[in-house]
């Protein structure tokens, strides 16, 4: 039966961001960036940077999931950030996406910016 809500839950969550992350897109990221790294290399940097406990506090949760049409997509609970990861012809392309331009949102792709 937990095995049950959690799993309820889990998809919930999972519902609510993916609906916000769809309202993003549409509009123009908050930032674009490139790397010259594979974007599987780029992207699990990106999760653990954001995971790190001791920038992020409690709300250090940073999930890798497949993109929305190629690639991945690394994001925070509700998706309050999240970046989607392409691979391109020079490399690996990231659309860095924000609900908020607040000190968070900065620190986030600060720790992004870690991983080029």
């Amino acid at each position: 039966m937990r095995i049950l809500m959690v799993a309820l839950a889990a998809s919930m969550l999972a519902g609510c961001a993916g609906s916000v992350m769809d309202d993003s897109r549409t509009k123009a990221p908050t930032q674009t960036l490139t790397s010259d790294k594979p974007e599987k290399v780029v992207a699990q940097c990106v999760q653990f940077a954001w995971q790190d406990e001791a920038v992020f506090g409690v709300d250090a949760g940073a999930y890798l999931q497949p993109g929305k049409k190629s690639g991945s997509t690394v994001y925070t609970r509700s998706a309050e950030s999240f970046v989607d990861l392409t691979t391109g012809v020079t490399g690996t392309e990231l659309s860095y996406y924000a609900q908020r331009d607040d000190f968070v949102a900065k620190r986030r792709l600060a720790a992004l910016a870690t991983c080029l």
